[in-house]
């Protein structure tokens, strides 16, 4: 019973910690750094800079991200735009030949978007250099609200904010729930010292500070802003450039993408141990650890500990034992309930947090199992998207974030 004890007590406080308890920790860390630094505000700063559109088959949409591109509030003789669609097979060029002002790399091979970017990033010349998705669309300010950071000398790399515009679906109700909350995180930790990973959606780099990646690379975005602050300068987070999209076009879809995007997280890890080293990283490990590693790695591990320690204690002890088990029993119930209800036509959104929980632990799951068989594929097939974007969003969606 005292190894039960320990155990449960164990559990129980790491994954408090690591949902809740980091959340109220970063969030008193920053106030108190807003509190005692001065800040001085930036002003506007408009250098030479590369816009880089890595598109893979996106025909139908790629228009509308032209569009979306060209409206950029930003002296249009130092924005650059180079589009990169190795692999597509629905004939870009056709409609990308319709834009002499912009560059257009194409190879028939697919190699992923991480070898897509490292040859793109061999034609751009500008020392900044901006990376979006083709199937996202930007404010019209987020170019000139991202590289003014760049006046401070240790700002390596600039991350964008995501916005989910939410659907009427359990995927895209959830997804938006859980950016909700990762949003405020990204704050925190920029505040205190460097965002824990960038957004792929919306991001900028120094071009001098840009590493190749491997071939194989899941997380290109992650890793690179990892190797930027491994360098030691800090990744900036400003939620006033954002990408909107729509959601995953269904449950299965959506927990698709979140296996995927957990190899690559194992993956990420096993590259970027030097940065757990909280001698040489102190700051950057701490938060590493509590805003990545235990989300990706032990946690998920310690819910089924939870569960299990919860069943041995209540059928040798009861109390307290018993209630946690019932509790938890009802949790996932409720996700299960909440998948069904989806598969069904409804949503129901008192379901939705442990229906979305449930799902990005057992994705931690299934994503080690791809990492450790080395069956993720770095030309890894698009999500399909709860509805196709014709034409460029750009003012944000309010109730997202």
């Amino acid at each position: 019973m005292t190894i039960l004890y320990y155990v449960f007590w164990a559990s129980a406080c790491i994954i408090f910690y690591t949902y809740i308890g980091y959340g109220l920790v970063i969030w008193v860390w920053a106030k108190c750094i807003r509190l005692f630094r001065d800040e001085k505000p930036l002003g506007d700063f408009t250098p030479a800079v590369t816009l880089v559109v890595p598109a893979y088959n996106e025909a139908a949409i790629l228009r509308s991200k032209i569009a979306d591109c060209l409206a950029q509030d930003y002296p249009s003789d130092k924005l650059q735009l180079l589009f990169i669609t190795d692999g597509s097979t629905d004939d870009p060029a056709r409609i990308l030949s319709d834009y002499p002002g912009i560059r257009h790399l194409h190879v028939a091979a697919r190699g992923g978007k991480a070898m897509a970017e490292n040859r793109a990033m061999t034609y751009v010349r500008t020392p900044y250099v901006v990376f979006t998705d083709c199937n996202t669309f930007l404010n019209r300010q987020a170019v000139r609200e991202m590289v003014r950071h760049y006046q401070e000398p240790r700002v390596g790399a600039v991350s964008g904010e995501k916005k989910v515009l939410r659907e009427a679906s359990a995927a895209g109700n959830g997804e938006g729930l859980y950016w909700t909350y990762e949003s405020f995180l990204k704050r925190c930790d920029s505040q205190i010292y460097s965002l824990m990973g960038a957004a792929g959606e919306l991001v900028s780099f120094r071009t001098d500070l840009f590493q190749p990646l491997e071939p194989d690379t899941i997380l290109d975005d992650f890793v690179q802003s990892f190797r930027v602050i491994a360098q030691g300068y800090r990744v900036v987070y400003e939620p006033l450039a954002y990408a909107s999209e729509v959601p995953s076009a269904s449950l299965a879809e959506e927990m698709e993408r979140k296996t995927r995007i957990c190899a690559g997280g194992w993956q990420a890890m096993a590259r970027l141990t030097p940065l757990l080293n909280p001698l040489q990283f102190p700051v950057v490990s701490f938060l590493y650890v509590s805003h990545r590693v235990l989300r990706w790695s032990l946690t998920p591990v310690l819910l089924a500990t939870l569960l299990l320690a919860s069943l041995a204690g209540s059928v040798l002890s009861g109390g307290l034992y018993t209630l946690a088990l019932g509790l938890q029993v009802l949790f996932y119930l409720a996700a299960g309930a909440g998948w069904l209800a989806d598969k069904r036509g409804y949503t129901f959104g008192a379901l939705l947090i442990p229906l979305y929980f449930t799902m990005m632990n057992l994705a931690v799951f299934s994503g080690f199992k791809r990492y450790v068989l080395r069956t993720q594929s770095a030309a890894w097939a698009k999500a399909q998207r709860y509805q196709p974007l014709e034409t460029p969003r750009y003012e944000p969606n309010t109730e997202s974030i």
